[in-house]
């Protein structure tokens, strides 16, 4: 009689951080692996939904409350060899976009830090690989939704969001005609406020008209 599959969760964390994608991890406190990076993970308990699972992860190995990611989306589930058992493994992988976090360091916690998604170091399991496809996953959510207002301040510039698109999907744009197009969608809207920087012009700040998830009048690409 073949061995039920054990379920764990995985969960890849990006947010802007000094003009580059940047993506959580943890050291490994356990074997296999010990001591090295790896995306914040573990095994589901008995009767857990890997949602609760992602959600307990996140708070007691990275430090990382729910609430601080604006959008929270199911990415892909992995069939894969389980770790410390002979059978295999269901891994539930779900991607978080978050702003401005910083987290502190503990005794209870595995160092988690971000690392800008170019310089990851190799990883163990197939945790490069699921980094690779959320990156990718991320950057065609980009061109159909407005998931981008996840990753910026509620106020922002629209230099600030064409940087964010040209940042996740390696690909530069025209600045007016970037500008143009964006504004068409509707999803944005001037406010009142203005940001200063140096002795540069103050620059106008913008704010998504809706803080959740919104699917484009048409496609951004």
């Amino acid at each position: 009689m073949l061995d039920s599959p054990v379920v764990s969760t995985d969960s890849v964390v990006f947010q802007l951080q000094n003009s580059k994608l940047a993506v959580l991890l943890i050291k490994r406190a356990k074997s296999p692996s010990k001591g090295e990076w790896a995306l914040p993970g573990g095994y589901n308990s008995a009767g857990e939904v890997t949602q609760d699972a992602m959600v307990r992860v996140l708070r007691l190995k990275a430090g990382l409350d729910i609430k601080m990611l604006p959008l929270v989306d199911q990415l892909y589930t992995f069939d894969t060899d389980a770790v410390g058992n002979n059978g295999n493994a269901v891994v539930v992988t779900y991607m978080g976009l978050g702003r401005d976090i910083v987290l502190k360091a503990s005794d209870t916690l595995q160092s988690p830090t971000f690392f800008a998604v170019e310089n990851v170091p190799r990883l163990p399991f197939n945790h490069n690989e699921i980094i690779e496809y959320a990156h990718k996953r991320l950057a065609a959510k980009l061109t159909y939704t407005n998931s981008v207002f996840a990753l910026l301040p509620k106020f922002f510039t629209l230099t600030q969001l064409q940087n964010a698109y040209e940042t996740i999907l390696d690909h530069k744009y025209d600045k007016r005609n970037f500008r143009k197009k964006f504004l068409s969608l509707k999803m944005v809207e001037p406010t009142d406020k203005y940001l200063h920087e140096g002795a540069h012009r103050p620059a106008l700040l913008y704010r998504f008209r809706h803080q959740k998830l919104q699917t484009l009048s048409r496609s951004f690409d």
